[in-house]
């Protein structure tokens, strides 16, 4: 098949194509009437000519003689003619592939890009299908690629993309292609043996481990990982509906999803339910950016206790999302999502501004406590913003309390210390929140200004456990008298624990024990009232329903 010029050249719009096209027609046409008059002159005046210089007969008529060269000259005007447009085909067709190769391929790397590989993968379709074969499509994604060119910069960045092309095209069978998708996203695809997807499975495997290996790029040591979709053609249930290269994409993009969200550098199969999983984030995504705008997300509140004395110290805001279509989720579904799509600091906005509305109504001597994520703190201007968002809303900043866990600590730790300085400096308390999960050092305990640390909520659940060992959570506790920081335990949901936590010290809790998290209005009305008293020692350590029936 050929391929069609570029539009210039193809239609009467330009006008030079045009013309160029009538003077070949002209000159065509000249050329055949020049042959015709040179067969049916030169056949005649010829004979005459050889015999005239061999002097046996005078010399033709001069018309004749002339009428014949010029016949000659315009047959050599022709063949130039036709010289000429022969290398101009030549070379036009040399740029039109030259033209399609670079449209086809990837100018960084020298594979192929998109629109390259879907034909070719359509094809090696067909010819699988014909020959009882599958054909596996590998999604490459690398991860956290945007760290690499924001550290290493952009030069470091393509060089990291170029070694992943040649590692990939290392391992591909000699029937494999691959492809640059865009971005730091790669495709390959091959043919294997009908059921043989254990041949799949180790190629993935080997390429997760190849790209795995540090890339190093001038006197930088970088390392990379890639998580890796994979679909086959032949899908079980899908009878023998054969699928096109888009649907084929389309399933390891899925499938690459998952593997990213199921920890990254790994690799997995696409099932026809992770469709479906995808389908409903989607409706997650939609029904959040919506959601926010509609107010439908709503802070719920949390008491503490000093579990010494029972008194009401504060609350813990626990964001929950009211939507009407998902009824109520819970933040361990919806924040991370607000997080990936990057509007958890305008959904964070907005529940901290409710909350500070709703504290304005309590006792004065209650604090209220919230939970940021480890993303806000990667914006420099965070402490200006909750500033002012105190200002706005006239709160005292003593009555207020951040928590932060211990993964914002391995953040750009300098723009964390800048935030959580002038917010100290203001009066805002901040604490270390599921303290012992993570990986925080004394060092950073040391030198960051910490009011008090949280201990995890499991560590608190298993002081219930008979026989359980307590030197843990005593640690801890020891730990923050020594560092001279206040403990707070989650996670307080029987008896047995808060008699285990009593024998600690002056400590404070939260968890069901002291009820469950409740609404703005249910807040107001069931726990108001204690707020202004304290809860007897021998009352607050029964569930809340025996309290209430007391």
């Amino acid at each position: 098949m050929g391929v069609p010029l570029p539009p210039a050249a193809n239609t009467h719009e330009s006008g030079e194509p045009l013309e160029r096209a009538q003077r070949d027609v002209v000159a065509l046409g000249i050329a055949i009437a020049a042959l015709i008059l040179f067969v049916g002159i030169g056949g005649r005046v010829m004979p005459q000519i050889l015999r005239s210089w061999l002097g046996m007969q005078q010399p033709p008529d001069m018309l004749l003689t002339n009428a014949l060269l010029l016949n000659v000259a315009l047959l050599i005007f022709g063949w130039r003619r036709y010289e000429e447009l022969r290398r101009e085909v030549g070379v036009r067709r040399i740029a039109e592939e030259k033209a399609r190769a670079l449209a086809e391929s990837d100018p960084l790397t020298g594979c192929r890009n998109r629109r390259g590989i879907t034909p070719a993968i359509d094809e090696m379709l067909r010819v699988a299908h014909e020959q009882q074969q599958e054909v596996a499509l590998l999604l490459i994604d690398l991860d956290n690629f945007k760290t690499i060119n924001d550290r290493c910069g952009h030069k470091a960045g393509d060089a990291v993309l170029v070694e992943t092309a040649m590692r990939i095209e290392r391992l591909l069978p000699a029937d494999g292609i691959c492809a640059r998708m865009g971005g730091d996203e790669f495709a390959c695809a091959f043919t294997f043996d009908e059921g043989d997807r254990a041949r799949a499975d180790r190629l993935a495997a080997d390429i997760v481990g190849a790209i795995s290996t540090p890339v190093t790029v001038a006197d930088l040591t970088i390392d990379v990982t890639v998580s890796v979709g994979l679909a086959a053609s032949r899908q079980p249930g899908n009878g023998n509906s054969q699928p096109d290269a888009e649907m084929l994409i389309h399933w390891s993009d899925i499938a690459m999803y998952h593997a990213k969200k199921s920890g990254r550098d790994r690799h997995a199969w696409f099932e026809p339910q992770m469709e479906s999983e995808i389908r409903f984030r989607n409706a997650l995504e939609s029904g959040l950016r919506r959601g926010i705008g509609a107010g439908e997300f709503v802070p719920y509140y949390q008491q503490q206790i000093d579990i010494q004395t029972g008194k009401l110290v504060g609350f813990e805001m626990l964001a929950r999302w009211k939507s009407p279509e998902f009824g109520i989720v819970s933040p361990d579904m919806f924040i991370p999502l607000a997080e990936d799509l990057g509007v958890i600091d305008k959904l964070s906005e907005s529940l901290i501004r409710a909350a500070l509305e709703d504290a304005k109504g309590w006792n004065p001597e209650l604090t209220l406590a919230v939970n940021i994520s480890p993303l806000q703190l990667r914006d420099p201007w965070f402490a200006q913003k909750l500033l002012r968002l105190l200002t706005e809303c006239g709160f005292p900043p003593q009555r207020f309390e951040i928590e932060i866990t211990e993964s914002c600590l391995h953040e750009n730790i300098a723009v964390v210390r800048s935030i959580l300085t002038s917010l100290k400096n203001q009066g805002v308390k901040v604490s270390l929140d599921d303290f012992g999960t993570g990986f925080s050092s004394l060092a950073q305990l040391r030198a960051l200004p910490f009011d008090r640390l949280k201990i995890d909520r499991s560590f608190v659940t298993e002081l219930a456990n008979e026989g359980a060992n307590s030197e843990l959570v005593a640690a801890i506790v020891a730990l923050g008298r020594g560092l001279g920081l206040p403990i707070v335990a989650e996670g307080i949901e029987n008896d047995e624990a808060l008699a285990a936590l009593r024998k600690l010290g002056d400590i404070k809790g939260q968890g069901f024990l002291y009820g469950k998290p409740e609404d703005a209005e249910a807040t107001l009305e069931r726990l108001m009232a204690q707020a202004a008293r304290e809860i007897s020692p021998a009352n607050h350590s029964l569930p809340e329903s025996k309290r209430a029936a007391g």
